[in-house]
């Protein structure tokens, strides 16, 4: 393929990964709404795309002996992790501004960084964290009181405490690729990370007691009633398995620079996808604060020493994020495991 039909290519789908992700929350909203639990939900969409990803999970088997503490990681924190506390924190504050909080997670990797592996940061990539806390201050309202939910943004914190979790697991095996060794297939992991998720969140959300007859019936959004079924037909296939593998095959196709830019689309879609389809309208510092949150978080993830090993400095979940990337020039170069798999699981 040309190089300009290939970047052509990769901004499509990592478009196609950011709408697909934006709209999970909008479509986990109103199931949450018509009766049930915010972990059923969670495991519906966890379940139902690691069967849909059995094909590939038996493909690379291979990589339960190579690779069984980064597929732990990953479906721990990635896949059960993230989207436990989202679509929790989602049942009680707007879908925007949780996944605005989410977005605090590249700040918060820096934060690791620097004062737990006591690795130096670039005054830019601190400037980036200042703007993201501050644009969060708004977006919260904190001059009247957290107006919103505090039980609901912890929940949101937990989110991208989550992903940095993970960010930072995925950053241990950076090495490997400067020893020579080739990193694991991505959409392999993603598939096992899947099937971990779903065996753990089946331990802790106990569907056996899930109140199957709402998935029978309708769900409401702003106003209008759609078939509960449907709208879990679009989180398992749109919002998991497509916005993955898109995800994936973009970060692939397009530098990692480009790939973050165009992740931080996610929220902003989220945003406006609430706003329509929920009737979820934000304020104007709000909105205000939410832009400074995304300049902030890619700020901060762009800042971020490119060294053979460095830290990884990712954004949200879509297509994926940065760092760590040898000093090379992006066509010589195969993607880095930090590059390939925070591909957020979480919206």
């Amino acid at each position: 393929m040309h190089a300009s039909q290939g970047r052509s290519a990769g901004l499509g789908l990592a478009l196609a990964s950011a709408f697909a992700f934006g709209g999970s929350g909008v479509a986990a909203k109103p199931l949450i709404e018509a009766g049930l639990d915010p972990l059923h939900v969670v495991w519906l969409r966890v379940a139902g795309a690691a069967l849909v990803m059995l094909p590939v999970t038996w493909r690379h088997r291979d990589l339960v002996r190579s690779r069984p503490v980064l597929l732990l990681g990953f479906g721990l924190l990635a896949v059960a992790g993230v989207q436990a506390c989202y679509f929790a924190a989602i049942s009680r504050i707007p879908v925007g501004v949780a996944l605005l909080v989410e977005y605090l997670a590249p700040a918060l990797v820096l934060g690791w960084v620097r004062f737990v592996q006591r690795r130096p940061v670039t005054r830019r990539a601190a400037a980036g964290v200042v703007l993201a806390v501050g644009g969060l201050a708004c977006v919260v309202e904190i001059w009247s009181g957290l107006s919103f939910d505090a039980v609901g943004l912890l929940l949101a914190l937990g989110a991208a405490g989550c992903q940095v979790g993970y960010f930072v697991l995925s950053d241990q095996g950076s090495a490997d690729r400067a020893d020579g060794v080739e990193p694991p297939h991505p959409v392999g992991v993603i598939a096992y990370g899947l099937l971990i998720g779903a065996v753990v969140l089946t331990v802790v959300a106990q569907p056996w007691g899930m109140d199957w007859s709402v998935l029978g019936g309708t769900a409401g959004m702003n106003g209008t009633d759609v078939p509960a079924w449907l709208l879990l037909v679009w989180i398992v296939l749109l919002a998991t398995v497509i916005a993955y593998v898109t995800g994936v095959i973009a970060v692939r196709l397009l530098s990692p620079a480009v790939a973050g830019v165009v992740a931080c689309l996610e929220a902003v879609i989220a945003t406006v996808l609430a706003w329509v389809m929920l009737g979820e309208h934000l304020s104007a510092p709000q909105l205000v604060g939410g832009a400074t949150v995304l300049v902030g978080a890619f700020i901060a993830q762009s800042s971020t020493p490119r060294t053979p090993s460095g830290p990884v400095a990712l954004g949200s979940g879509a297509s994926g994020a940065v760092a760590g990337a040898a000093e090379r020039p992006e066509a010589d170069r195969a993607p880095t495991e930090g590059e390939l798999f925070a591909d957020r699981a979480a919206t």
